[in-house]
């Protein structure tokens, strides 16, 4: 098996060994120890006008296909959320068209799925909050029509416009009466998205937290849980003692998710994940293994060395994530090229990349690890590194010195 190439911040090259893939078994349907979505990216169609500012051309056979692949891992999919990029790249017709795609064939078969409801239909950056409530109202109505879970996502119109906590109260309150059926409220934290900072009417988290409890116990069994991405484990744990009835904490900490999604106290947070989609065999594989004997220590052992993956991907500036999981994606085969809708596949830089790839080598997120380096090489060797004659034989172009590449 050939070695893996990587490449240091300063342009130095070396080597490491390309593990084999491990064998994980797929769950007869959607998993049930723990109720799970993987936050699923869009896929460009490689030929389209996905320049920055271009409305988004989505290749919809590999989109739909990178779903039923997490479906077929038993985790539901979470659909047009900020790892789709909403409000960075994705724009509002092309979401409406995901969401009445992925819905559909989740139905087909008997796939979970949720999606964002936001406010980005307000094409100015500054909104009242009746218009706010009329934004979300509508993109609410189009994913209960097509029979999806909806997920209030927290709004950068809000966060602007709102002057304290009662404002959201009451945005939230006239949402969440005009559903029909529970909605999960999204608590993204300003790692994710600066503009939100302050959500919720404070940048005190304990703060803001009474705000969302109040929400929630006002709305009663009409919110069914909240996703909350803050990258702080202790605040999520102190809100996840707080929710009211049987509404459930979807974690959304890329960087804590082994340990808040392990029984403490009798507790424990479901998920709701962008890390998970760029690791769907293993997180079944961990998930699943909460039945055995020793569930939880076999979840940790199984899931655990995938948190430096995680770590790096979403490592700061984490907004740029998403490159990270378009990356892997490309790397296990889910998609013909590196892209990604506005360009962003250029948010990372390739020793940035090199390292993502090191550690999923590591901890056996390659898929295809033959696939994965073949693919890897032939982007170094379209940088104009030199990848060593081991791979330079046969398995992709080559680079002669000087001359850049040649097939």
């Amino acid at each position: 098996m050939t070695d893996l190439t990587l490449l240091a911040q300063d342009g130095t090259t070396s080597t490491a060994p390309l593990r084999a893939a491990p064998s994980w078994t797929r769950p007869d349907g959607p998993l049930t120890q723990r109720l799970v979505y993987a936050a699923a990216h869009v896929v460009p169609r490689t030929a389209g006008d996905n320049t920055p500012g271009a409305p988004a051309d989505i290749d919809w056979d590999a989109t739909l296909a990178f779903r039923h692949h997490l479906w077929s891992w038993g985790l539901g999919v979470a659909d047009a959320m900020d790892t789709a990029q909403r409000n960075a790249g994705l724009d509002t017709a092309s979401m409406r068209e995901l969401v009445r795609r992925s819905s559909a064939e989740a139905h087909a078969v008997g796939g979970r799925i949720a999606v964002g409801v936001n406010t980005d239909d307000i094409a100015s950056e500054t909104a009242t909050l009746d218009e706010i409530v009329g934004a979300y109202v509508s993109q609410l109505r189009h994913a209960e029509e097509h029979g999806a879970v909806a997920v209030v996502m927290a709004s950068r119109h809000l966060a602007r416009a709102a002057q304290g906590s009662d404002d959201y109260r009451r945005v939230y309150e006239r949402v969440i009466e005009a559903a029909s059926e529970p909605v999960v409220l999204h608590w993204l934290g300003a790692a994710f998205d600066p503009a939100l900072d302050g959500y919720f009417g404070s940048t005190s988290v304990p703060t803001a937290a009474d705000t969302v409890v109040r929400i929630m116990a006002d709305a009663g069994e009409r919110v069914a849980g909240i996703k909350m991405s803050l990258l702080d484990a202790d605040a999520e744990v102190a809100l996840r003692s707080r929710l009211p009835g049987a509404a459930r904490m979807f974690t959304g900490d890329d960087f804590h998710y082994v340990d808040l999604m392990s029984e403490r106290d009798g507790r424990h947070s479901d998920a709701l994940l962008g890390a998970f989609a760029a690791i769907a065999p293993i997180a079944s594989s961990a998930i699943q293994a909460l039945t055995s004997g020793d569930g939880d220590a076999q979840f940790r052992r199984v899931l655990a060395p995938t948190v430096a993956l995680s770590r790096q991907v979403f490592e700061a500036p984490t907004w740029h994530y998403k490159s990270g999981i378009a990356f892997l994606s490309w790397l296990n085969g889910h998609q013909p090229a590196f892209t990604m809708v506005g360009g962003m596949h250029a948010a990372r830089s390739l020793p940035q990349l090199s390292e993502t790839i090191r550690l999923a080598n590591e901890c056996g997120a390659l898929e295809d690890p033959d696939l994965a380096v073949a693919r890897w090489h032939g982007l170094l060797a379209l940088a104009g590194v030199s990848v060593g004659p081991a791979w330079t034989n046969g398995a992709g172009p080559r680079v002669r010195s000087g001359s850049g590449v040649v097939a």
